[in-house]
């Protein structure tokens, strides 16, 4: 008699790869989105102006969006392990140099370019590429907000660490302490070593018959909808940077504490963990190109109300937990759209390519804000600005192409 066939076991989630990701990204974007509490106590300790350490944390934001098409172009060829391992070495030793080397040239090299490749190979690119192989095509947005929750988590839990260590025992032995937690994180990289098969399990979607990397970025860069989430993702990268590096000097000009300052960092991050949760699990329900235009939308409505509004404790809290909501919940889309675009195969490299148009407009933020601060007094203008660029971000994310799931992406030579 033969036994009966087993029926086909559905699709899951992989949560321990999931919580995995979701905790390597809560350290480095712990590390990195809380760079702005250390502008001030820079300032004081060594004498370099605010806008020479503006640039370093801008040459920074840049490079973190630089390397990430190239960490995610390697994990895909050669899986997430050894560059989460590589990258979290990098990560600590910039954070270790930094305290000696405090020269306007020194933090460029520590802060600017160690310390922010470190974290750029254990960031957004590998990590949603790395567990997207594993995933069937309809989950992927939800496992896409369930990481970058744990970044958000990140900065919920380091800000005030981190502020409380600067206040206590100065802005040095918090980087000596984000570098030993850095350190002791890598063995959470081991889940997301590559095993056989993984590419097989997130097929189904998209093209990922695609004749190799190069015909992949050929599709990729003749593609409208591609550049369309290029653009938007610009502004908010510029919206992140000027705020992270930026908001606890907004909160000084107001005769406001650094407590304020931290208090708000962190709000910006739980309220994150709220937002990408949310907006992960509507992508696999909606069309995402909606999601990314209300949400840009929202943030530049939040910034009117926001200079409008008396300079209080709570104005900036509340501002804190409204804009959080949208913070980084731009990632799930962004990312889901480019998986049903071009399919996961080469996710980490299409993906982290998006992550450099990101960090191109983070660099911008963080440095024209320290210029907009060393020219005005304040940073008027740039909220300003702020405001003409998300409504423009909101716009230009409708054409976008958005194939419904289940449907093969259309080639945009079509």
């Amino acid at each position: 008699m033969t036994a009966p066939t087993a029926a086909p076991r559905a699709p899951t989630l992989h949560w321990g790869l999931l919580v995995a990701a979701s905790a390597i990204l809560m350290v480095t974007m712990g590390v990195r989105q809380t760079s702005g509490l250390y502008l001030d106590p820079i300032h004081r300790s060594t004498g370099v102006s605010i806008v020479e350490i503006s640039f370093a944390l801008a040459i920074g934001q840049f490079v973190w969006g630089a390397v990430q098409p190239v960490f995610g172009a390697v994990a895909d060829q050669r899986g997430a392990l050894p560059v989460l391992l590589f990258g979290g070495v990098l990560l600590a030793i910039g954070l270790l140099l930094a305290p000696y080397l405090t020269s306007p040239l020194g933090l460029s090299f520590s802060l600017g370019l160690l310390m922010a490749a470190g974290a750029g190979a254990g960031s957004f690119s590998v990590l949603i590429g790395a567990t997207a192989h594993r995933l069937p095509a309809e989950k992927r947005s939800f496992a896409a907000g369930l990481i970058n929750a744990g970044g958000s988590l990140g900065q919920f839990v380091f800000a005030p660490l981190v502020q409380w260590i600067i206040s206590s025992a100065g802005w040095a032995r918090a980087m000596f302490t984000m570098a030993a937690i850095t350190l002791l994180s890598l063995p959470l990289a081991w889940p997301l070593r590559r095993r056989p098969g993984d590419h097989a399990a997130g097929a189904g979607a998209g093209t990922d018959d695609d004749g190799g990397l190069r015909a992949q970025l050929r599709l990729a860069v003749r593609d409208r909808s591609y550049w369309c989430l290029h653009l938007g993702f610009f502004t908010c990268g510029l919206h992140i940077a000027f705020l992270v590096t930026h908001l606890p000097g907004e909160i000084a000009l107001c005769g406001l504490s650094p407590t304020v300052a931290s208090t708000s960092i962190a709000l910006i991050g739980l309220f994150n963990i709220a937002g990408s949760l949310i907006v992960g699990a509507l992508g696999q329900r909606y069309r995402m190109k909606y999601l990314l235009f209300w949400m840009y939308a929202s943030r530049a409505v939040m910034i009117g109300v926001y200079l409008v509004a008396p300079p209080t404790p709570t104005t900036f809290y509340v501002f804190s937990a409204a804009l959080g909501f949208t913070w980084l919940a731009t990632v799930p889309p962004t990312a889901g759209l480019v998986g049903k675009l071009f399919g996961p195969r080469y996710l980490g490299t299409l993906f982290g390519l998006t992550l450099l148009s990101h960090q191109l407009g983070g660099f911008f933020g963080a440095w024209l804000g320290g210029v907009a601060l060393a020219h005005s007094g304040n940073y008027l203008w740039m909220w300003y600005a702020d405001i003409a660029l998300a409504a423009i971000a909101a716009m230009v994310n409708l054409p976008i192409r958005e194939a419904r799931y289940g449907c093969h992406a259309v080639p945009a030579s079509r």
